[in-house]
């Protein structure tokens, strides 16, 4: 199975911005005061409201992973911002993460809502159709923000990330049932094993969260498939009607 390959990170990001064009759907990099890269979809109408992806990626990569998903996801459905994750230890070339402490998940948080600001600011977003996404760590960041701010977003989408432990995730469990819950996980993965799967599948609904599994014969991977079912998930849950 295909697989969406991890970049490699230069040594030293310089502050920049990057344009990248795919047809006329646009990527830029502004790697200044909030690291992150922004997609903009081919033919954007500036007066419709889109809805917006804000991903998280997972680790050994950083916010180009979105550069290489978008165009699998959809090139014309959505705006989509990525946030790079936090540094760990002093050096800026080490591994970025999300939850590596209560410290470090405050300051994640805030850079997620400034990179959604961020997109705000530039295009038309529809307030009620924000999905935070990622993968592995990115995947439970995306649980973590959703659960906490289950009023900022619409849906959480999690490839292959455990559902968090510790902050009291539940702690605002009432909204967060409204929450649309979709979970992908590969079936021989050895990093999110099926056990535990099942057993974060359990806590869920014992909290009445509305949930969609899917398994994929692969091992713990972003794969393409998952991404196409990406996107017709968000909008399968922007069409239904509203209760």
């Amino acid at each position: 199975m295909n697989r969406i390959q991890p970049s490699v990170r230069p040594p030293h990001m310089r502050p920049a911005r990057n344009d990248w064009d795919i047809g006329s759907a646009q990527f830029s990099q502004i790697t200044r005061d909030v690291p992150h890269v922004l997609f903009a979809p081919k033919h954007y109408e500036p007066k419709y409201a889109y809805p917006l992806i804000l991903w998280l990626h997972g680790p050994a990569d950083d916010e180009r992973q979105l550069r290489r998903i978008m165009p699998i996801v959809s090139l014309r459905n959505y705006v989509a911002v990525a946030p790079r994750g936090m540094s760990v230890g002093s050096s800026h070339n080490g591994p970025l993460r999300w939850l590596e402490s209560d410290e470090m998940a405050a300051q994640a948080e805030q850079r997620v809502f400034d990179s959604i600001d961020i997109a705000w600011q530039k295009y038309h977003i529809a307030p009620q159709r924000v999905f935070v996404a990622g993968f592995d760590t990115g995947g439970t960041m995306a649980f973590h923000m959703a659960l906490n701010y289950p009023r900022s977003f619409a849906g959480v989408l999690s490839f292959g990330g455990a559902f968090p432990t510790g902050q009291m995730p539940f702690r605002h469990l009432d909204e967060a049932r409204r929450l649309s819950v979709f979970l992908a996980s590969g079936r021989d993965s050895t990093t999110y094993p099926s056990q535990k799967v099942c057993d974060d599948l359990r806590l869920m609904h014992s909290a009445g969260l509305s949930i969609t599994l899917r398994q994929y014969p692969c091992q713990h991977e972003l794969s393409p498939q998952m991404l196409q079912d990406m996107d017709r998930w968000i909008i399968e849950q922007i069409t239904r009607p509203t209760e």
